[in-house]
């Protein structure tokens, strides 16, 4: 039981995190393009494969790689946002744009992933 609060309250931070950092990437680009989400989304990407790595090479507990993952990686990324955004700037025309948020979202979350598990194996 324990475990399910430490999930809940290190997503809790995840969250903060993510809206700070969402904050400050917003401010610093005038652009039409969701640059905080996919910032967001691609380091989550870079440290769950980081933590997956870690846990599957190095010994790191299944109950921290679980805080981490399903904690604050969870709280921190965000599907739903990443989801809205596109269809935002499709419905404003924006379809380069879109197009890029889910192509860029994608692809560069998976090669973050791949590099941070690739890190964890050094």
């Amino acid at each position: 039981m324990w475990l399910a609060f430490a999930v809940a309250a290190v997503a809790g931070l995840g969250a903060v995190a993510r809206y700070a950092a969402d904050q400050v990437i917003s401010h610093r680009h005038d652009s039409v393009f969701p640059w905080g989400t996919f910032i967001i989304n691609v380091s989550g990407s870079f440290l769950l494969g980081l933590t997956t790595g870690l846990a599957a090479h190095h010994g790191l507990s299944a109950t921290a790689a679980a805080i981490i993952g399903s904690g604050f990686c969870a709280g921190f990324t965000t599907f739903s946002t990443w989801m809205w955004e596109t269809i935002a700037l499709s419905e404003t025309g924006a379809l380069l744009e879109a197009t890029a948020n889910v192509a860029g979202t994608l692809g560069f979350g998976l090669l973050a992933a791949g590099a941070g598990f690739w890190l964890a194996l050094s």
